[in-house]
């Protein structure tokens, strides 16, 4: 502790938040470059949400659905529109208390090598005006920025150059450097009641195009395949993206539905949707951010007990914590993560004490 420090006159809210925001600092953006992925292996970081930064044996780098906003910061809030996704689903006019639950453990600001950014739809907690504004004003970053087109409409309504983004639709199959990227169909059947920038709003008694509003991605690295379903609710289509795709991780989103609202998938739809895309390592995200969704993965794991054996489940879940890490294929047989619980140096030098049995 310091002796003499700065006077409390000193202190404001802005130098409070400045010195206390983003809480992580810059650990993990510190954490992702310094590590190297060893050949035959990928590396993943769960940066809150549906956020995820993937690392090949190349040392390539992928960030999809990078968030780093918030939700509700007052009472004092003008009803939804009618033209709000939950007015048109529910007919609710008051804002959901959706407050951020979760820290913010990724700085964009400090991202020193990124190769791609993907977004799989334009909810503002999945494509993020920050984390643009980031990149494209980085001049030492050259990702490019990919989406369907109403995430391309988005980025491009805030600026970004027209140059710099992607248009994708299902179907499409392209490459970053060492990685390859096949785009497919969503599911998030919320996305169709919510309008996007730029386009024309068809009928309410028409659907729209859902390919051109959100897509799902699966990656192939090297070491494996990730399949990142953005925020899919349960479709009997998984057992056909199974049927033609060999997946080793699958992304999907989970939370805890308020009465009257279907917008995530849940526990069981957690397990059949993993039991249908054949995958091996099922990973539930987004339980973690909102307050009024907020999941318990542990129902995920405590049902997965009572179902594997009699339908001899092929997979298994495994539960994450926001900033972790998870290697592929090592952490394989993992089933909760665990933050590094440090002092791995201990006694390597002599300690410091009255008596050695004083602790």
């Amino acid at each position: 502790m310091k002796t003499t420090d700065e006077r409390l006159t000193d202190i404001t809210e802005d130098s409070w938040i400045r010195e206390t925001f983003p809480e992580w600092g810059n650990w993990l953006n510190e954490s992702i470059n310094r590590f190297q992925v060893a050949p035959n292996h990928m590396r993943l970081w769960w940066l809150g949400n549906m956020g995820i930064w993937i690392k090949d044996a190349h040392q390539n780098n992928l960030a999809i659905d990078l968030w780093a906003g918030t939700g509700k910061q007052t009472h004092y809030l003008p009803k939804n529109g009618e033209r709000h996704q939950w007015q048109r689903m529910l007919g609710a006019q008051k804002a959901q208390p959706n407050l951020r639950h979760t820290p913010q453990v990724f700085n964009p600001f400090s991202i020193t090598s990124l190769d791609a950014l993907l977004v799989t739809h334009y909810h503002h907690d999945h494509l993020d005006r920050n984390v643009a504004a980031a990149i494209i004003n980085d001049t030492q970053i050259k990702a490019p920025l990919i989406g369907p087109q109403a995430v391309v409409n988005q980025w491009m309504a805030w600026g970004v150059p027209e140059s710099r983004v992607k248009v994708v639709h299902p179907g499409d199959v392209f490459n970053i450097k060492n990685i390859r990227i096949q785009v497919l169909p969503s599911y998030d059947r919320t996305i169709l009641i919510t309008d996007p920038v730029g386009m024309e709003i068809p009928d309410d008694r028409q659907i729209p195009d859902i390919n051109e509003r959100a897509v799902a991605y699966l990656i192939t690295t090297s070491a494996g395949t990730i399949y990142h379903a953005g925020d899919s609710h349960y479709s009997v289509n998984f057992a056909d993206i199974g049927r033609q795709y060999s997946i080793d991780l699958a992304l999907l989103a989970f939370a805890e539905n308020p009465i009257g609202v279907q917008d995530k998938m849940t526990s069981v739809d957690i397990l059949r949707a993993a039991e249908a895309l054949g995958t091996k390592i099922v990973i539930p995200l987004h339980w973690d951010i909102w307050t009024n969704t907020l999941g318990d993965p542990r129902e995920i794991q405590m049902l997965y007990q009572y179902r594997k054996d009699r339908f001899q489940y092929q997979f298994h879940p495994f539960i994450w914590q926001i900033g972790g890490s998870y290697d592929w294929p090592s952490d394989r047989d993992l089933s909760v993560y665990n933050y590094p619980r440090g002092f791995d140096d201990r006694f390597q030098r002599a300690g410091n004490l009255p008596f050695g049995s004083f602790l």
